[in-house]
């Protein structure tokens, strides 16, 4: 009797990369990414909608007064959907010839359904990629295969975005995909600031990745994740879509202003103060303004105008403006330039000489995958003195600045070959951070090429540059070479060289002269 061949189950990343594979070649890498979110989208709010149908149905039976009011699904942060907005009756018409409409009939009846979705969905956007049926069908059928029954994921939702969001930034490089923050730097700046209860702000939030770390961190550290609000700013409209969809698929509340627009040029929060901001701004972004714009603008009081040349600094100081004046805190990137930009001199002067910078860590280079340059973050803070925080004594910091350099921490890698940190690495940066605040912190805190505490004076002397190899101790390595035994064994090997190099051309007289042919 013959033996049936066993299928191998599939992967949950090999499933993913089906996805993303399914439509490559046939549109661009941007459209790929919103199609294939749109459907994944789909797919799990109908997987949420159908497990909140089966606990009313359990609770009420089967009573149509019960199943089909929004407010029984809203009340749990599931989105109500008709039926031809159920994933089931999408699977159910794959093979149509109309699914594009269908699909984009059920986009628009979710959004007119559930108002946090506004401006979250393509509308019109399925049909008008003119594909084969038959592809978008193979896209659903790739899409259907995730499921919770099938991967016993703690977070599949976060797995799947975060794989989504982390290959399509990778893939669309080319294609100006500045949508992606890696997980490992957003975990890290959440690890530093501690964002536990209070409210956090993001002024340009990308897909919503640093909201999303908050929550996990809250969460793993068994807070409550409606002890904190959410509040953010995008200015690029399919950036702001993606954020809303992100957030909202997780049961994530959040307030991204009622259209996407500039931070900087339309604040859709302009009396807002928060507790937290976590943040990572375009790098040296150009012509954020005309000339004569925000002259007069409060955000930039008592510290000058930021250059039209460089927004590093209108982004320092638009952040600086939201905090909590008592205890606000802050952590974003930005390009090293900003260290020690002779432009932005006076303004960084003055953000010294009132205290505000806490921390600069110097990150290694290619943890990001749109470049290859290494980047800082910054951790601005309003209160550095003395007090209680999140459970732990720490000491007075005023007029003390921690310099980091983790350039050199950049052996681990992940499938794309960017530099990745895992928790222990992080962990480790938290315990340089934390041990520096604590009350048992040495007066002389530091290791050499790692990090090291500086007093403002000293910062003052250097000229206000905020460079931390200006002030930790780099070993010279070249002090411990032997110059004599070095020099002796370079003059070996070149001996060795012209001698092998002699012999060579000697030989080769000797073939020339063997057939005749005399060299002079």
């Amino acid at each position: 009797m013959a033996k049936t061949k066993k299928t191998k189950e599939k992967s949950l990343e090999s499933i993913l990369f089906d996805c993303r594979n399914t439509l490559r070649g046939k549109v661009s890498s941007l459209t790929n990414r919103d199609a294939v979110m749109g459907l994944v989208f789909l797919k799990f709010a109908g997987d949420k909608f159908e497990k909140r149908r089966s606990e009313i149905k359990e609770q009420y039976g089967d009573i149509p007064t019960f199943l089909e009011k929004p407010s029984f699904y809203l009340s749990e942060n599931v989105f109500y959907l008709r039926e031809n907005c159920r994933w089931s009756e999408i699977v159910k018409n794959a093979g149509a010839k109309d699914i594009a409409n269908k699909i984009d009939q059920a986009m628009a009846d979710i959004e007119t359904d559930n108002s946090p979705l506004k401006g979250a969905l393509l509308q019109k956007f399925y049909a008008n990629l003119g594909l084969d049926p038959k592809v978008i069908k193979s896209l659903i059928d790739d899409i259907n295969q995730i499921s919770e029954e099938k991967f016993k994921e703690k977070d599949l939702i976060g797995t799947v975005y975060e794989y989504f969001m982390r290959n399509f930034a990778y893939d669309s490089k080319q294609e100006k995909g500045e949508f992606y923050t890696p997980k490992c730097i957003v975990d890290l700046i959440a690890e530093l600031i501690e964002p536990f209860q209070g409210r956090i702000y993001d002024p340009c939030c990308g897909t919503g990745g640093m909201f999303v770390q908050s929550v996990k961190f809250v969460e793993a550290h068994n807070g409550n994740k409606m002890d904190i609000a959410v509040y953010g700013q995008e200015e690029n409209p399919d950036t702001y879509r993606l954020a809303k969809q992100n957030l909202a698929i997780r049961g994530i509340s959040c307030d991204l202003g009622d259209r996407n627009a500039s931070s900087f040029l339309d604040d859709r929060h302009e009396d807002l103060k928060v507790d937290y901001i976590m943040a990572n701004p375009p790098f040296n972004l150009k012509k954020w303004r005309d000339p004569n714009d925000l002259l007069n603008d409060p955000r930039w009081s008592g510290y000058g105008i930021p250059p039209v040349s460089n927004a590093n600094y209108a982004w320092i100081l638009h952040m600086l403006s939201k905090l909590d004046v008592t205890d606000g805190i802050a952590g974003f990137l930005l390009a090293n330039g900003a260290l020690s930009s002779p432009e932005e001199l006076a303004i960084r002067t003055q953000l010294i000489e009132n205290d505000k910078v806490e921390a600069i860590i110097v990150l290694p280079r290619e943890m990001f995958y749109l470049t290859d340059i290494s980047v800082t973050l910054w951790i601005i803070n309003n209160n550095k003195k003395a007090s209680s925080l999140n459970g732990r004594q720490v000491r007075n910091r005023e007029n003390e600045i921690l310099f980091v350099d983790l350039r050199t921490w950049n052996k681990l890698h992940d499938d794309n070959k960017a530099v990745v940190f895992n928790d222990e690495i992080i962990q480790k940066v938290k315990k340089i951070y934390n041990d520096w605040q604590s009350l048992n912190c040495p007066e002389k805190y530091e290791q050499p090429e790692l990090y090291r505490s500086v007093k403002k004076s000293e910062i003052i002397e250097r000229g206000y540059t905020l460079v931390p190899s200006k002030y930790i101790e780099f070993v010279d390595k070249d002090l411990d070479i032997n110059y004599e035994e070095e020099m002796s064994r370079i003059q070996k090997e070149m001996q060795e060289i012209l001698n092998k190099e002699q012999k060579s051309q000697d030989l080769l007289k000797s073939a020339f002269e063997g057939i005749g042919y005399a060299i002079k």
